[in-house]
């Protein structure tokens, strides 16, 4: 189909789009990679009157060290964070699981920024951002402002990101020594959306778990952190035991949709098999 006919903007700052969110107000969407919002216009399921282009705001790119922390620019598309020596030394769950987003075309083209903002419960990047207990930095006309991205998914395609607000950056943490990662991703084929997905973050000491953060992708209306899974296993040795206990706990606090790439129960069962996957994986790198 034929998208609705709309104004097409290209501001070449931060400062620029924001007065345009100011002035256009709510019939105003803002583009990123476009792989969520085109297809969308395409089928008039999205008519916004006024497009904003942010392909051409260079300080929105990028991948930076400040200190302990690692920042990511939210136009930084896919392809840059998969090859990215700064992320594979310091925080490299993201480009291993940047690999597992669509196709070549799409990680040539996608944004982290455009991928969280949106909100869509099967993206992989809000479930990571949890998981890597990110911070994002969102600029609008009242100034700029950090949200933790654990708190920050309200719903399917809901965000605490107010209309006239921009996402400009993405704050990680880097790794810690001997920090263990995973992320497994249960898909039909080479571009899906996740059936379910697992992040795991977690480190060991003397044997136990000393820190643990694990975020499930497409298993409910929008990302989720298992707070009960990482409590089941925090303090405790790993055993085929505590796992399960965790899986189960995770598996609880599922809630999906049901369509064609399974029915609840399904997508649930999934759900508990990528978690114990993503934390045996992540156990064995912390060695």
């Amino acid at each position: 189909m034929i998208p609705a006919g709309f104004d097409y903007h290209a501001p070449r700052s931060v400062g620029d789009a924001i007065q345009l969110l100011g002035t256009l107000g709510s019939d105003a969407k803002l583009l990123a990679g476009g792989h969520s919002l085109l297809p969308m216009m395409k089928l008039r399921f999205a008519q916004p009157t006024h497009l904003i282009d942010l392909n051409r705001i260079d300080a929105l790119r990028g991948i930076r060290e400040d200190g302990a922390t690692i920042v990511i620019g939210a136009m930084t598309v896919e392809n840059e964070l998969i090859h990215s020596p700064l992320l594979r030394e310091k925080v490299p769950l993201l480009p291993e699981a940047a690999r597992q987003i669509g196709d070549p075309q799409v990680r040539n083209r996608g944004t982290i920024g455009g991928d969280i903002a949106h909100g869509d419960p099967g993206n992989d990047h809000p479930a990571l951002a949890i998981a890597l207990d990110a911070v994002l930095v969102l600029e609008g006309p009242r100034g700029s402002r950090q949200v933790k991205a654990d708190g920050f998914f309200k719903g399917p395609y809901m965000t605490d990101m107010a209309e006239d607000e921009i996402l400009v950056e993405i704050r990680v943490p880097a790794f810690a020594p001997k920090t263990g990662y995973a992320y497994e991703k249960l898909k039909r084929k080479t571009g899906d959306w996740a059936t379910a997905a697992a992040a795991v973050v977690l480190r060991l000491d003397g044997g136990n778990v000393s820190h643990i953060r694990i975020a499930l992708t497409n298993v409910a209306p929008m990302a989720l952190r298992a707070s009960d899974a990482e409590a089941a296993l925090l303090g405790k040795a790993l055993t085929d035991a505590t796992i399960a206990d965790a899986a189960a706990k995770a598996m609880a606090i599922c809630d999906p949709a049901e369509d064609l790439r399974g029915d609840r129960d399904y997508k649930t069962a999934m759900a508990g098999q990528m978690v114990k996957r993503a934390i045996a994986k992540a156990a064995a790198r912390c060695q």
